[in-house]
């Protein structure tokens, strides 16, 4: 079984028994992916005491939780702290045996699916800029007056958009299954998508713009993605998931 969800930002009480009661029937042949801002990789420099405890509690699910990365998450650690490996016919970092990061432009084959994961996305709550670490003064005053900014390396990470290299990879991989796949899962969305969903509100960048190709061009069944906190059957094959879980095709939620 596969089951997918929206931007968890470390908080995994939706996998508790109670909200999630089917996974007394799961196995960890079965998966639950979350669509970008997994937020357990997230403090500075190594696991804190809570994201360890945090970690190790997602481990001993019954299912194997995946994810794609979003713009909340700590890319010096994610990217430089676990090794790549080969798994279900893609690249993935191993944050625990039963916890996998879905690396960008990889395609994988999960449960006689094909999926396609490509995560990142351009944060909205930088409109007041992004600071250095050492620019202490205007730490505390942009925090003093409330702005909307964030820290380089620290609470932001120029990796939350991906790199010419990725995007390369992608379109290798796309190219391999002749841009055939059953299933996308992705943080942002295609451009044309995200104007629908904010009438004006969000800007297009180039990530935005490189999924409206892959959307023009890929066949595929569904497009699961999170990263604007609002469940919405977008059109027939685009969903936006937040904190409902749902599984693809039967779109059952809890």
């Amino acid at each position: 079984m596969i089951y997918i969800t929206g931007d968890t930002h470390s908080d995994f009480t939706r996998f508790t028994e109670d909200q999630f009661p089917i996974q007394s029937e799961m196995t960890k042949s079965d998966y639950v992916i979350i669509c970008g801002d997994f937020g357990g990789v997230w403090t500075f420099e190594e696991e804190s005491r809570r994201e360890k405890e945090v970690l190790d509690w997602l481990n001993e699910r019954n299912f194997t939780t995946l994810f794609v990365d979003g713009n909340h998450e700590n890319y010096t650690r994610l990217y430089n702290n676990y090794l790549v490996e080969e798994w279900h016919g893609g690249k993935v970092h191993r944050i625990r045996n039963s916890v996998l990061h879905l690396m960008r432009g990889e395609i994988f084959d999960i449960d006689n699916k094909k999926i396609f994961a490509f995560g990142g996305a351009k944060s909205h709550d930088i409109q007041d800029g992004i600071l250095n670490l050492d620019e202490e003064e205007r730490i505390y005053e942009y925090r003093k007056r409330g702005a909307y900014f964030r820290i380089r390396d620290f609470s932001w990470w120029d990796l939350e958009l991906p790199t010419k290299e990725e995007m390369e990879n992608s379109i290798n991989n796309l190219e391999k299954v002749n841009y055939k796949v059953d299933y996308i899962i992705s943080h942002c969305c295609p451009t044309s998508i995200q104007t629908i969903l904010g009438a004006g509100k969000f800007e297009k960048d180039y990530l935005t713009d490189y999924f409206q190709k892959i959307m023009e061009k890929c066949e595929f069944k569904k497009w699961y993605f999170g990263h604007y906190h609002d469940y919405r059957q977008v059109d027939s094959q685009f969903v936006l998931l937040y904190e409902d879980i749902v599984q693809p095709e039967f779109e059952n939620i809890f």
